[in-house]
Protein backbone atom coordinates (compact mmCIF):
# COMPACT_ATOMS: atom_id res chain seq x y z
CA UNK A 1 0.00 0.00 0.00
CA UNK A 2 1.39 3.41 -0.99
CA UNK A 3 1.93 5.68 2.00
CA UNK A 4 -0.10 8.79 1.19
CA UNK A 5 1.47 12.03 2.35
CA UNK A 6 2.07 15.58 1.20
CA UNK A 7 4.35 14.38 -1.61
CA UNK A 8 1.88 11.91 -3.10
CA UNK A 9 0.93 12.65 -6.73
CA UNK A 10 -2.38 11.66 -8.26
CA UNK A 11 -3.21 10.21 -11.65
CA UNK A 12 -6.61 9.02 -12.72
CA UNK A 13 -9.17 8.10 -15.35
CA UNK A 14 -11.75 10.41 -16.93
CA UNK A 15 -14.76 8.59 -18.33
CA UNK A 16 -18.42 7.69 -18.04
CA UNK A 17 -18.90 4.98 -16.89
CA UNK A 18 -15.74 4.15 -14.94
CA UNK A 19 -17.04 1.72 -12.32
CA UNK A 20 -15.63 -1.44 -13.94
CA UNK A 21 -12.24 -0.10 -15.02
CA UNK A 22 -9.14 -2.21 -14.43
CA UNK A 23 -6.76 0.74 -14.80
CA UNK A 24 -6.38 1.34 -11.02
CA UNK A 25 -5.18 -2.26 -10.65
CA UNK A 26 -2.46 -1.74 -13.27
CA UNK A 27 -1.22 1.68 -12.16
CA UNK A 28 -1.35 1.25 -8.40
CA UNK A 29 0.51 -2.06 -8.76
CA UNK A 30 3.19 -0.42 -10.93
CA UNK A 31 3.52 2.46 -8.47
CA UNK A 32 4.09 0.06 -5.57
CA UNK A 33 6.58 -2.06 -7.52
CA UNK A 34 8.61 0.90 -8.80
CA UNK A 35 8.53 2.83 -5.51
CA UNK A 36 6.70 5.78 -7.04
CA UNK A 37 4.72 7.95 -4.59
CA UNK A 38 1.62 7.95 -6.78
CA UNK A 39 -2.01 6.89 -6.50
CA UNK A 40 -4.46 6.30 -9.35
CA UNK A 41 -8.22 6.74 -9.05
CA UNK A 42 -11.18 6.79 -11.47
CA UNK A 43 -13.16 10.02 -11.98
CA UNK A 44 -16.73 9.81 -13.25
CA UNK A 45 -17.24 12.86 -15.47
CA UNK A 46 -20.86 13.92 -16.18
CA UNK A 47 -21.87 14.48 -19.79
CA UNK A 48 -20.79 17.83 -21.19
CA UNK A 49 -18.13 18.45 -18.52
CA UNK A 50 -14.98 17.12 -20.22
CA UNK A 51 -13.42 20.59 -20.40
CA UNK A 52 -14.22 21.30 -16.76
CA UNK A 53 -12.61 17.99 -15.81
CA UNK A 54 -9.37 18.76 -17.68
CA UNK A 55 -9.11 22.29 -16.26
CA UNK A 56 -9.95 21.03 -12.77
CA UNK A 57 -7.35 18.29 -12.98
CA UNK A 58 -4.68 20.85 -13.85
CA UNK A 59 -5.81 23.15 -11.04
CA UNK A 60 -5.59 20.25 -8.58
CA UNK A 61 -2.01 19.47 -9.68
CA UNK A 62 -2.79 16.01 -11.08
CA UNK A 63 0.26 14.43 -12.69
CA UNK A 64 -1.59 12.73 -15.53
CA UNK A 65 -4.83 11.20 -16.70
CA UNK A 66 -6.19 8.41 -18.82
CA UNK A 67 -9.26 9.18 -20.90
CA UNK A 68 -11.87 6.63 -21.91
CA UNK A 69 -15.26 6.72 -23.63
CA UNK A 70 -16.96 8.99 -24.39
CA UNK A 71 -14.25 11.64 -23.97
CA UNK A 72 -11.32 10.54 -26.17
CA UNK A 73 -12.10 13.23 -28.74
CA UNK A 74 -14.07 15.62 -26.53
CA UNK A 75 -11.04 16.54 -24.39
CA UNK A 76 -8.83 17.54 -27.35
CA UNK A 77 -9.96 21.22 -27.57
CA UNK A 78 -8.97 21.67 -23.92
CA UNK A 79 -5.39 20.42 -24.26
CA UNK A 80 -2.26 22.55 -24.37
CA UNK A 81 -0.46 20.23 -26.81
CA UNK A 82 -1.21 17.16 -28.93
CA UNK A 83 1.25 14.41 -29.80
CA UNK A 84 1.65 13.64 -33.51
CA UNK A 85 0.24 10.12 -33.32
CA UNK A 86 -2.79 11.30 -31.35
CA UNK A 87 -3.36 13.96 -33.99
CA UNK A 88 -3.24 11.35 -36.78
CA UNK A 89 -5.67 9.07 -34.96
CA UNK A 90 -7.94 11.92 -33.86
CA UNK A 91 -8.30 10.62 -30.30
CA UNK A 92 -6.36 10.69 -27.04
CA UNK A 93 -6.38 8.30 -24.12
CA UNK A 94 -3.51 9.71 -22.04
CA UNK A 95 -2.85 13.23 -20.75
CA UNK A 96 0.56 14.25 -19.41
CA UNK A 97 0.94 17.40 -17.36
CA UNK A 98 3.00 20.11 -19.05
CA UNK A 99 3.49 23.87 -18.62
CA UNK A 100 0.05 25.47 -18.63
CA UNK A 101 -2.05 22.35 -19.16
CA UNK A 102 -1.87 18.79 -20.48
CA UNK A 103 -0.36 17.18 -23.56
CA UNK A 104 -2.51 14.50 -25.19
CA UNK A 105 -1.18 11.14 -26.35
CA UNK A 106 -2.71 7.99 -27.77
CA UNK A 107 -1.17 4.88 -26.21
CA UNK A 108 -3.82 2.49 -27.54
CA UNK A 109 -2.02 1.74 -30.80
CA UNK A 110 1.50 1.54 -29.34
CA UNK A 111 -0.10 -0.66 -26.69
CA UNK A 112 -1.61 -2.91 -29.34
CA UNK A 113 1.76 -3.17 -31.08
CA UNK A 114 3.58 -4.12 -27.88
CA UNK A 115 0.84 -6.63 -27.06
CA UNK A 116 1.08 -8.26 -30.49
CA UNK A 117 4.87 -8.43 -30.19
CA UNK A 118 4.55 -10.02 -26.73
CA UNK A 119 2.06 -12.54 -28.11
CA UNK A 120 4.42 -13.35 -30.98
CA UNK A 121 2.13 -11.98 -33.69
CA UNK A 122 4.08 -10.67 -36.69
CA UNK A 123 2.96 -7.57 -38.62
CA UNK A 124 5.81 -6.79 -41.02
CA UNK A 125 5.04 -8.16 -44.48
CA UNK A 126 1.73 -9.70 -43.36
CA UNK A 127 -1.44 -9.26 -45.37
CA UNK A 128 -4.13 -8.20 -42.92
CA UNK A 129 -7.92 -8.05 -42.70
CA UNK A 130 -9.57 -5.49 -40.41
CA UNK A 131 -13.18 -6.05 -39.36
CA UNK A 132 -14.94 -2.71 -38.89
CA UNK A 133 -14.40 0.84 -40.10
CA UNK A 134 -14.84 3.02 -37.03
CA UNK A 135 -12.25 5.14 -35.26
CA UNK A 136 -10.48 2.12 -33.78
CA UNK A 137 -10.23 0.43 -37.19
CA UNK A 138 -8.79 3.62 -38.66
CA UNK A 139 -6.13 3.74 -35.96
CA UNK A 140 -5.34 0.04 -36.44
CA UNK A 141 -4.94 0.54 -40.20
CA UNK A 142 -2.52 3.41 -39.58
CA UNK A 143 -0.52 1.31 -37.11
CA UNK A 144 -0.31 -1.65 -39.48
CA UNK A 145 0.76 0.56 -42.37
CA UNK A 146 3.49 2.24 -40.32
CA UNK A 147 4.78 -1.11 -39.02
CA UNK A 148 5.27 -2.52 -42.51
CA UNK A 149 2.21 -4.68 -43.15
CA UNK A 150 1.60 -5.80 -46.71
CA UNK A 151 -1.90 -5.49 -48.15
CA UNK A 152 -4.51 -4.26 -45.65
CA UNK A 153 -8.19 -4.90 -46.40
CA UNK A 154 -10.91 -3.17 -44.38
CA UNK A 155 -14.09 -5.24 -44.31
CA UNK A 156 -17.19 -3.34 -43.25
CA UNK A 157 -20.93 -3.50 -43.75
CA UNK A 158 -20.81 0.01 -45.24
CA UNK A 159 -17.98 -0.14 -47.78
CA UNK A 160 -17.83 3.67 -48.05
CA UNK A 161 -16.60 3.96 -44.46
CA UNK A 162 -13.78 1.56 -45.25
CA UNK A 163 -12.93 3.61 -48.35
CA UNK A 164 -12.56 6.71 -46.16
CA UNK A 165 -9.98 4.85 -44.03
CA UNK A 166 -8.17 3.70 -47.17
CA UNK A 167 -7.97 7.25 -48.54
CA UNK A 168 -6.67 8.62 -45.24
CA UNK A 169 -4.00 5.98 -44.64
CA UNK A 170 -2.90 5.70 -48.27
CA UNK A 171 -2.59 9.48 -48.46
CA UNK A 172 -0.49 9.54 -45.32
CA UNK A 173 1.75 6.68 -46.48
CA UNK A 174 2.03 7.96 -50.04
CA UNK A 175 1.09 4.61 -51.58
CA UNK A 176 -1.91 2.33 -52.00
CA UNK A 177 -1.75 -0.39 -49.37
CA UNK A 178 -5.21 -0.17 -47.75
CA UNK A 179 -8.31 -1.32 -49.61
CA UNK A 180 -11.99 -1.55 -48.70
CA UNK A 181 -14.55 -4.31 -49.24
CA UNK A 182 -18.07 -4.97 -48.08
CA UNK A 183 -18.43 -7.64 -45.40
CA UNK A 184 -20.10 -10.05 -47.79
CA UNK A 185 -17.38 -9.62 -50.43
CA UNK A 186 -14.69 -11.57 -48.53
CA UNK A 187 -15.12 -14.53 -50.90
CA UNK A 188 -13.55 -12.41 -53.64
CA UNK A 189 -10.28 -12.06 -51.73
CA UNK A 190 -7.55 -13.09 -54.18
CA UNK A 191 -5.85 -16.49 -54.02
CA UNK A 192 -6.15 -18.91 -51.14
CA UNK A 193 -3.67 -17.35 -48.68
CA UNK A 194 -4.53 -16.98 -45.02
CA UNK A 195 -4.52 -13.59 -43.28
CA UNK A 196 -3.88 -11.96 -39.96
CA UNK A 197 -7.30 -10.59 -38.96
CA UNK A 198 -7.93 -7.78 -36.45
CA UNK A 199 -11.46 -7.62 -34.99
CA UNK A 200 -12.00 -3.89 -34.36
CA UNK A 201 -15.74 -3.66 -33.66
CA UNK A 202 -17.75 -3.99 -30.42
CA UNK A 203 -19.53 -7.10 -31.71
CA UNK A 204 -18.77 -9.84 -29.21
CA UNK A 205 -18.93 -7.48 -26.23
CA UNK A 206 -22.05 -7.14 -24.04
CA UNK A 207 -24.85 -6.94 -25.15
CA UNK A 208 -23.58 -8.52 -28.40
CA UNK A 209 -21.57 -11.28 -26.70
CA UNK A 210 -21.96 -14.59 -28.47
CA UNK A 211 -22.04 -12.81 -31.83
CA UNK A 212 -19.43 -12.21 -34.53
CA UNK A 213 -19.37 -9.75 -37.41
CA UNK A 214 -18.93 -12.69 -39.80
CA UNK A 215 -20.19 -16.14 -38.80
CA UNK A 216 -19.40 -18.08 -42.01
CA UNK A 217 -16.88 -20.89 -41.54
CA UNK A 218 -15.27 -20.33 -44.95
CA UNK A 219 -14.18 -16.84 -43.86
CA UNK A 220 -12.24 -18.19 -40.90
CA UNK A 221 -10.46 -20.71 -43.11
CA UNK A 222 -8.78 -17.60 -44.59
CA UNK A 223 -7.50 -16.48 -41.14
CA UNK A 224 -4.26 -17.89 -39.69
CA UNK A 225 -4.33 -15.54 -36.65
CA UNK A 226 -7.27 -13.63 -35.20
CA UNK A 227 -6.71 -10.72 -32.82
CA UNK A 228 -9.86 -9.45 -31.12
CA UNK A 229 -9.47 -6.04 -29.44
CA UNK A 230 -12.25 -6.99 -27.00
CA UNK A 231 -10.95 -8.29 -23.65
CA UNK A 232 -14.22 -9.09 -21.89
CA UNK A 233 -15.40 -11.80 -22.47
CA UNK A 234 -11.96 -13.40 -22.58
CA UNK A 235 -13.03 -15.71 -25.43
CA UNK A 236 -15.28 -14.09 -28.01
CA UNK A 237 -17.29 -15.74 -30.77
CA UNK A 238 -14.73 -14.39 -33.27
CA UNK A 239 -11.97 -16.18 -31.35
CA UNK A 240 -13.97 -19.41 -31.15
CA UNK A 241 -14.58 -19.41 -34.90
CA UNK A 242 -10.93 -18.64 -35.63
CA UNK A 243 -9.73 -21.52 -33.46
CA UNK A 244 -12.33 -23.90 -34.89
CA UNK A 245 -10.91 -23.24 -38.37
CA UNK A 246 -7.37 -24.05 -37.17
CA UNK A 247 -6.13 -20.51 -36.52
CA UNK A 248 -4.57 -18.92 -33.46
CA UNK A 249 -6.68 -16.40 -31.52
CA UNK A 250 -5.91 -13.64 -29.00
CA UNK A 251 -8.01 -11.12 -27.10
CA UNK A 252 -7.37 -7.48 -26.23
CA UNK A 253 -6.29 -7.96 -22.62
CA UNK A 254 -2.59 -7.40 -23.32
CA UNK A 255 -3.44 -4.31 -25.34
CA UNK A 256 -5.28 -3.00 -22.26
CA UNK A 257 -2.20 -3.75 -20.16
CA UNK A 258 0.34 -2.15 -22.47
CA UNK A 259 -1.63 1.01 -23.20
CA UNK A 260 -1.64 1.50 -19.42
CA UNK A 261 2.05 0.70 -19.09
CA UNK A 262 2.97 3.22 -21.80
CA UNK A 263 0.87 5.87 -20.03
CA UNK A 264 2.67 5.08 -16.76
CA UNK A 265 6.02 5.41 -18.53
CA UNK A 266 5.00 8.80 -19.90
CA UNK A 267 3.93 10.06 -16.46
CA UNK A 268 6.93 8.80 -14.51
CA UNK A 269 9.81 8.36 -16.96
CA UNK A 270 10.23 4.81 -15.62
CA UNK A 271 10.58 2.06 -18.24
CA UNK A 272 8.64 -1.11 -17.40
CA UNK A 273 10.41 -4.36 -18.32
CA UNK A 274 8.65 -7.51 -19.46
CA UNK A 275 9.03 -9.30 -16.11
CA UNK A 276 7.15 -6.53 -14.29
CA UNK A 277 4.68 -6.23 -17.16
CA UNK A 278 3.87 -9.93 -16.81
CA UNK A 279 3.30 -9.50 -13.06
CA UNK A 280 0.97 -6.56 -13.75
CA UNK A 281 -0.87 -8.71 -16.29
CA UNK A 282 -1.39 -11.41 -13.67
CA UNK A 283 -2.82 -8.83 -11.24
CA UNK A 284 -5.12 -7.47 -13.93
CA UNK A 285 -6.42 -10.93 -14.85
CA UNK A 286 -7.01 -11.77 -11.18
CA UNK A 287 -9.10 -8.62 -10.82
CA UNK A 288 -10.97 -9.36 -14.04
CA UNK A 289 -11.91 -12.83 -12.86
CA UNK A 290 -13.11 -11.79 -9.40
Amino acid sequence: MTKINGFTRTCGLLGNPVEHTLSPVIHNFLARETGENLVYVPFLVPSGMAGDAVRGAYALNLKGLNVTVPYKTQVIPFLKELDGLAEQIGAVNTLVRCEGGFKGYNTDMPGLYRAMCRDGVKIEGENVLILGAGGVARAVAMLLAEKGAGRIVVLNRTKEHGEEIARTVNGYMGKDMVFAMGLSDYRSLPGDERYLCIQATNVGMYPKNGQAVIEAEDFYRRVHTGYDLIFNPAVTRFMELTKAAGGKAYNGSRMLLYQGIIAYELWTGIQIGEELADKAFEKMMEAMNQ
